[in-house]
């Protein structure tokens, strides 16, 4: 999950030297990357339950942190679909999680001030500093939400959008899909280019048939 601040930093499994993670860990990992999965699928209601359930696995802990985590996951998640970039789960938590956990919170919302960079996953890190980075973020979703915080910012150069579209399509996720193709279309619009706009709204109708 290095597309927001992972549960744990490393699981070694099957090591002499160290114990096998704990359930509520395990039970957590799954959960958001499967809620991520799905929600960006469209499938909101199966995405909600595997939510919930990292929720009440990370909540057996009491640790602000971890429940700041999965908060901070669902976050990313919509904000890769342009869905905004606050966080009011999050906000319940902010005084007791993490400075971390905090700089996350801000990146999300495009305000992260720039002492707390480096607390970013580096590969987001490196294209908040520059965004042609994006296209050395190797995870699709991570892709998409360092676009997303970008975009937030009022940073995100035209060939970020293209970059956003093809990295949706590739992975067939419809929902940020079709917010990242209203956005091109909107952009294109404004720049006097019909012929643009109109090749991109016959796509969105594709990918809303699709979905009948």
């Amino acid at each position: 999950m290095n597309y927001v601040i992972p549960l744990i930093a490393l699981v070694l499994v099957g090591c002499a030297n160290h114990p096998p993670p704990p359930d509520w860990l395990l039970t957590a990992e799954s959960a958001t990357g499967n809620h991520a999965r799905l929600w960006l699928e469209g499938r909101d209601k199966l995405a909600e339950i595997q939510l919930n359930a990292a929720r009440e696995a990370v909540s057996r802990t009491g640790d602000a942190d971890q429940q700041a985590r999965v908060e901070l996951h669902a976050c990313a998640v919509r904000l890769a679909s342009l869905q905004g970039g606050q966080c009011p789960a999050f906000d319940t938590l902010a005084s007791d999680a993490g400075r971390a956990e905090n700089a996350y919170a801000a990146y999300l919302s495009g305000a992260l001030p720039a002492a707390d960079r480096q607390l970013l996953p580096e590969s987001q890190r490196l294209a908040w500093q520059n965004p042609l980075a994006l296209n050395n973020i190797n995870d699709p979703l991570a892709r998409l939400v360092a676009a997303a915080a970008l975009l937030e910012a009022g940073r995100l150069p035209p060939e970020g959008i293209t970059l956003a579209i093809d990295t949706a399509a590739g992975q067939g996720w419809r929902r940020p899909l079709l917010a990242w193709l209203s956005l091109e279309r909107e952009r294109l619009e404004r720049a006097g280019d019909p012929s643009g706009s109109e090749a991109i709204r016959r796509r969105i109708e594709r990918v809303l048939g699709a979905g009948r």
